[in-house]
């Protein structure tokens, strides 16, 4: 089986074989998901436009691993901590990988580290880097769902992957660090 290569741009390639088109990341090890709570069982948020969709976004505070040459050998657990204070302004102490999986199997081979960060404090505003003008949200556990649908009502996309974060709060392992 031949792989074609159909765009080499500089951070995706696009890529068919047989009659399938798929596209790769360049210079990446993954895409890292941030599940992080306060003590006061608040979960953090981020809200950020998205090109593609067209629209603003709420998602969990996310990030590409090893992209650049200073991150080539990060851990996503090192990802997650360097990714969520520069969204977010909250530092970590503790990090926890909670699974990981194909991010969209039909259209890229990209997987996705879910990775849960506590022993938070707030040392900054976030709102990333590079321009990325995001907006952090800090939600009550009590009163995500609540909140997700009031977001959805003004316009808003809400990322699925918050579910997923949700069930890792509400169903806590053993060897889980809250």
């Amino acid at each position: 089986m031949s792989t074609q290569t159909l765009h080499d741009g500089e951070f995706l390639k696009l890529k068919r074989e047989r009659h399938w088109e798929y596209v790769q990341r360049q210079k990446s090890t993954g895409a890292g998901f941030i599940v992080a709570m306060t003590n006061q069982k608040e979960l953090v948020l981020v809200e950020q436009y998205r090109i593609p969709l067209g629209k603003r976004v709420i998602e969990l505070p996310a990030g590409i691993i090893g992209d650049s040459d200073d991150t080539r050998e990060e851990s996503a657990e090192a990802s997650a901590l360097r990714e969520l204070e520069e969204e977010t302004g909250f530092r970590g102490t503790h990090t926890q990988r909670l699974c990981s999986g194909p991010v969209a199997a039909g259209m890229t081979n990209e997987m996705g580290y879910f990775t849960r960060v506590s022993g938070l404090q707030r040392i900054g505003e976030g709102g990333g880097v590079d321009g990325e003008d995001i907006t952090v949200h800090v939600v009550p556990l009590s009163r995500l769902l609540l909140w997700m649908e009031r977001q959805r009502q003004k316009g808003l996309l809400v990322d699925p992957r918050i579910y997923i974060a949700l069930y890792f709060l509400q169903n806590p392992t053993s060897s889980d660090l809250s």
